[in-house]
């Protein structure tokens, strides 16, 4: 019986950048967009605080756009400060290179099992589907769900008792399947 996890966000990872003010490198997102519009012209930037100082820095989502090619949902959103857009955004990998950041995702996530009525069988057949990109190393999620230390789970792979069509020491950021013999 194959059993499904869900690892999903719990809020919105940290952004790795440097801050100008205070040299730090974690900034917080809060969902909060500034839209500066210039006649038939559009600037949005999306806005983090420095986690160390507080200060302010923005990150462009869109840059002199004509304001007539702006979906108006996707306006009204910007508009409204959706956290959820805020999420889709930091989620995109052209935004990220744009502004040479990176995410931090520790601490911003957790691991749906559905019970741990599962762990009791002698053979454990898991799908794992992630609910946003989140990369973790699939031997962290397979310890963490089966009560595990990571460690432990290590040597089963070696033994060959944790199987997978997947590396399971590599970061992955979608959807795999794994085998657990005791």
């Amino acid at each position: 019986m194959l059993t499904d996890w869900v690892v999903m966000p719990t809020c919105l990872p940290l952004v790795l950048r440097r801050c100008h003010s205070c040299a730090s490198e974690r900034f917080r997102a809060n969902g909060k967009f500034r839209v500066n519009a210039n006649h038939k012209l559009i600037d949005v930037w999306l806005l983090v605080l420095c986690t160390a100082c507080g200060d302010t820095a923005k990150l462009t989502v869109l840059e002199r756009t004509q304001v007539r090619s702006v979906r108006p949902e996707l306006l009204d959103r910007l508009h409204d400060n959706d956290p959820a857009l805020a999420a889709e955004l930091l989620q995109d990998p052209a935004l990220r290179r744009r502004n040479r950041i990176a995410l931090d995702w520790d601490d911003a996530w957790r691991l749906d099992t559905g019970g741990s009525d599962h762990l009791d069988r002698e053979v454990i057949d898991v799908s794992v589907r992630f609910a946003a990109r989140i990369p973790i190393r699939p031997v962290r999620l397979i310890a963490e769900g089966c009560g595990l230390s990571r460690a432990e789970a290590e040597r089963l792979i070696m033994e060959g008792k944790l199987v997978s069509a997947v590396r399971l020491n590599a970061r992955l950021s979608s959807a795999f399947t794994f085998t657990l013999k005791r």
